[in-house]
């Protein structure tokens, strides 16, 4: 029952007379869906003028989308991790997911970031997962697509965000070499195919994590405070666009907006810790690292940049 209240909620207050005439309840009921909502945790404010959502959570109806992606879009309030909870609809028996679905949460109870970190969330952070069972240039799935994905969706971010540098392979730097946003992918293989692959992306919007940065503390003077449903709308956009990218372009646009190569690096690998330079990206994505025992290509692993970021190095890199 309280997930039939949530998709009325807006951000102008209803009372719960009017609430309940659409859901054919008496108010006194909806105060209980609302206070249901609330112990789940989607923020509803309830004051004296009703019941209402705070200024742009993303929901379904207070999200633009225009494109592809997005257009089949859940909001919850918690769960235990967006990208479980997108493969569990994707493998619904009558209704699963599509290409292009959007799962959104407010807190995630077990979610992850790389090699099986924590992945940490507060009310001001947009978390969310997008379902990709074919690539953005009209063809299936491949395994070749993979590699290159995180590093499109990091140009997604960092055009969405406006700010920032990239760090390889999936994160997002403030200009003071903070954490501003990271991204993990997912694929469910099936022998040489790809079945499919869940991207997941979370953005410090209005609130961080300690030692993180977040992006209402970086905005212009006199520019609007950044809202979570606003940005949802145009990183999704600037995703399909990245996605759709052949490889060379995406290369392309993510050396121009990273904060890694030409800067010593500490890379923590499967075979053990890593120092060199990072020099260049090869063909699939790899990092190339200039060590004292000559080049090395690392496909996967955790890079510390060795020393701190110039001021203009965590830089804005091409408009959308």
């Amino acid at each position: 029952m309280p997930d039939r209240l949530l998709p009325l909620l807006t951000e102008r207050p209803q009372t719960g007379d009017a609430l309940g005439q659409t859901l054919g309840v008496n108010r006194v009921t909806v105060n209980t869906l609302a206070r249901q909502l609330i112990d789940a945790g989607v923020p509803v404010q309830v004051t004296r003028a009703g019941y209402a959502l705070p200024p742009g959570t993303p929901t379904p109806p207070l999200t633009p989308r225009s494109g592809t992606l997005g257009q089949a879009m859940r909001y919850h309030g918690t769960v235990t991790s967006t990208q479980d909870s997108l493969r569990a609809w994707a493998d619904h028996p009558d209704q699963p997911a599509p290409h292009g679905a959007v799962m959104v949460a407010e807190r995630q109870t077990a979610g992850r970031g790389r090699r099986g970190r924590t992945w940490d969330t507060t009310h001001g952070t947009l978390v969310f997962s997008v379902l990709l069972t074919r690539n953005l240039r009209g063809g299936p799935l491949t395994l070749a697509d993979l590699p290159l994905m995180p590093l499109a969706a990091g140009v997604a971010v960092q055009r969405a965000a406006g700010v920032g540098g990239l760090k390889w392979p999936n994160d997002l730097l403030a200009p003071d070499g903070r954490k501003l946003a990271g991204i993990l992918l997912e694929a469910d293989l099936r022998g040489e195919e790809a079945r499919r692959a869940v991207l997941g992306i979370g953005i410090n919007v209005t609130a961080a994590p300690r030692d993180a940065a977040h992006l209402s503390a970086l905005r212009a003077p006199g520019t609007p405070e950044p809202t979570r449903a606003a940005l949802l709308g145009t990183l999704l956009l600037e995703l399909e666009r990245a996605l759709a990218a052949p490889p060379a372009q995406t290369l392309h646009d993510w050396r121009t907006a990273n904060v890694t190569l030409g800067r010593p690096v500490l890379i923590h690998t499967h075979e053990g810790p890593l120092e060199g330079v990072a020099t260049d990206l090869d063909a699939q994505g790899s990092l190339i690292v200039t060590t004292a025992g000559g080049p090395r290509t690392v496909s996967a692993g955790d890079v510390q940049l060795v020393g701190t970021l110039a001021p203009d190095a965590a830089r804005s890199g091409p408009a959308p």
